[in-house]
């Protein structure tokens, strides 16, 4: 049993500061909407609104958690896939904790107390859809000089969706 089992009374319970969006690939063109508040707090809340996403493209969502790290979201027929950008934020969020639990991580608490960020999950999440493992992983690492805000900007960037989700934050006022 990994650090899941264990609930930290440390843990945050209230909804943290940041966003979630969906990024849909339909037609030829990105399309990103905002993702409800519960999507930060609970991976099943996050995986139902983007399985309720009817799409013939690909459908992945990016959440943005106190901009102290970020999750990927990927609904698929075989399984959800994963990627969480700093497994040690599991100590402080539940989000992050479940994350983990879904991927099975057999991680502990105390390994992680004593860890430098490092992401955990599916590097290759968005392979299919124009970001290569490489550069995904380059972005993680990233995390001791970028705030998951502007990772997620590199992604979206790289991906080619910048300007759709410039435009979802700047109406979420972000």
């Amino acid at each position: 049993m990994g650090a899941q089992s264990a609930q930290p009374q440390k843990r945050s319970v209230d909804v943290p500061d940041g966003f979630g969006v969906a990024v849909v690939w339909e037609d030829g063109k990105w399309r990103c909407t905002a993702m409800r508040r519960a999507a930060l707090t609970s991976l099943s809340a996050a995986e139902t609104e983007l399985c309720e996403m009817r799409s013939a493209g690909a459908v992945f969502g990016i959440l943005d958690i106190d901009d102290e790290f970020f999750v990927i979201v990927r609904p698929a027929p075989s399984g959800t896939r994963l990627l969480l950008s700093d497994a040690t934020a599991a100590l402080d969020y539940d989000i992050a904790a479940e994350v983990l639990e879904k991927l099975d991580a057999d991680i502990q608490d105390e390994d992680l107390e004593s860890a430098d960020p490092f992401e955990e999950g599916d590097l290759r999440v968005l392979s299919d859809i124009g970001l290569p493992e490489a550069v995904l992983g380059v972005i993680c690492d990233e995390s001791d000089d970028l705030y998951a805000d502007e990772q997620i900007g590199r992604i979206a960037r790289e991906m080619g969706f910048a300007d759709e989700l410039a435009a979802v934050l700047d109406r979420l006022g972000r």
